[in-house]
C-alpha cells in the first residue's frame, strides 16, 4: 500500500508525459473548434455588409444581369460620390450630433442614478431599482403619439433636439441596469480608504466610482451609440424636413429617389454603416473589457 500511495504522489515520467500529451491534444482540440466556430460566425455575420460593398460598385442594371456576389465588371466610385454629393454630410451631421449629445446626456444620467442604487444603503433602493428595471419593458412605439404631442406643444418639432429626449429616456432604464451591477462590484475597501482621508461623496464619485466604472460605460457607449445611429422609428416621426433629418432617413429618402437603382442604395447603406464597423474596430478592446469586467469581485 506504501509503494502503491507513493507511485501516485509521485507518477513516473512516462505517465506525467501521457497526462501532459493528453491534456495538450484536448486543449489543441478545443481551440481549433473554436477558431472554426468563431471563423465562421464571422463569415455569417461580415457577408451582408461584403454583399453590400461589392453590389455598392456596380453599375445600374448590372447587379440585375449577373450574380450579386459576383465582383464588378469595372469598379464603378460614382454611386457614392453622387450619394456623398446628394446630402449625405447633411445626413451624417445631424446623426453625429444627436449621438454624441444624447450618448453624453444619457452616460451622466446613468452614473448618477446608479452610483446611489449601487452603493447607498436606504429604503428605497430596491424598489426604485425594481422600478427602472421595469421600464424596460415598456414597449417604445406606444409612446409614439405622446412624444409628438410633447414635442409639438415645447416647440422643438423637426429639430435634431426633438429625437434626443426620446433616445435618452429609453436608453436610460437597461443604462442604470447594467451600470449598477458594474458599480455595485467595485470593492468597498476603496470607499473606506478614501473617507479614512476626508473624501466627500460627490469627490469619490467623479474622482473614484466615475474613473473605475470606465469600462462599464465604454460598454453602454457603444452599445447605446449604434441603437442611436440605427434608430428610424422616432426620427422619422418628430422630424419633417430633410436639414434635420439623419442617416437611417437618408436611406428612406435615396430608397425612393432611386427605387430602381440598387446599387446606389447599397452605395447609401455601406457609407451608413461603415462609420460605425470603425468604431467598433477601433475601440473593440473597451467592449469585451466592458463586458468581462465585474464578473469578479475584488
Amino acid at each position: 500500500m506504501t509503494r502503491t500511495n507513493a507511485a501516485r504522489k509521485n507518477p513516473s515520467p512516462a505517465i506525467r508525459d501521457a497526462v501532459g500529451g493528453g491534456s495538450r491534444l484536448k486543449s489543441r482540440v478545443s481551440w481549433t473548434i473554436a477558431f472554426i466556430l468563431a471563423f465562421a460566425w464571422l463569415a455569417i455575420a461580415f457577408m451582408p455588409f461584403v454583399f453590400m460593398a461589392i453590389n455598392a460598385f456596380k453599375g445600374k442594371f448590372e447587379m440585375l444581369v449577373k450574380g450579386v456576389f459576383e465582383l464588378p465588371e469595372s469598379w464603378y466610385p460614382a454611386n457614392f460620390i453622387e450619394a456623398l454629393t446628394g446630402g449625405y454630410w447633411s445626413f451624417f451631421k445631424n446623426s453625429v450630433i444627436v449621438v454624441a449629445v444624447s450618448l453624453t446626456a444619457l452616460l451622466f444620467i446613468s452614473a448618477c442614478a446608479s452610483y446611489p442604487l449601487a452603493r447607498f444603503r436606504f429604503a428605497l433602493a430596491k424598489p426604485l431599482y425594481g422600478l427602472i428595471v421595469a421600464c424596460m419593458s415598456i414597449p417604445i412605439h406606444i409612446t409614439l403619439i405622446p412624444v409628438f404631442k410633447l414635442t409639438t406643444q415645447m416647440g422643438i418639432y423637426d429639430t435634431i433636439w426633438a429625437m434626443i429626449g426620446p433616445y435618452i429616456a429609453f436608453a436610460v432604464p437597461i443604462s442604470v441596469f447594467i451600470l449598477t451591477s458594474f458599480m455595485a462590484a467595485i470593492p468597498r475597501e476603496i470607499e473606506e480608504s478614501a473617507e479614512i482621508d476626508g473624501c466627500g461623496k460627490y469627490r469619490m464619485f467623479f474622482s473614484i466610482i466615475l474613473p473605475l466604472s470606465t469600462p462599464g460605460l465604454s460598454t453602454l457607449a457603444i452599445y447605446n451609440g449604434v441603437n442611436m445611429w440605427n434608430e428610424f422609428i422616432f426620427a422619422y416621426t418628430l422630424t419633417q424636413s430633410q436639414k434635420n433629418q439623419t442617416l437611417p432617413l437618408a436611406i428612406w429618402q435615396f430608397q425612393g429617389q432611386y427605387s430602381m437603382n440598387t446599387p446606389m442604395i447599397m452605395a447609401v447603406l455601406t457609407l451608413t454603416v461603415l462609420p460605425m464597423i470603425l468604431l467598433f474596430i477601433v475601440f473593440q478592446d473597451k467592449l469585451v473589457k466592458g463586458l468581462t469586467a465585474g464578473a469578479i469581485k475584488g
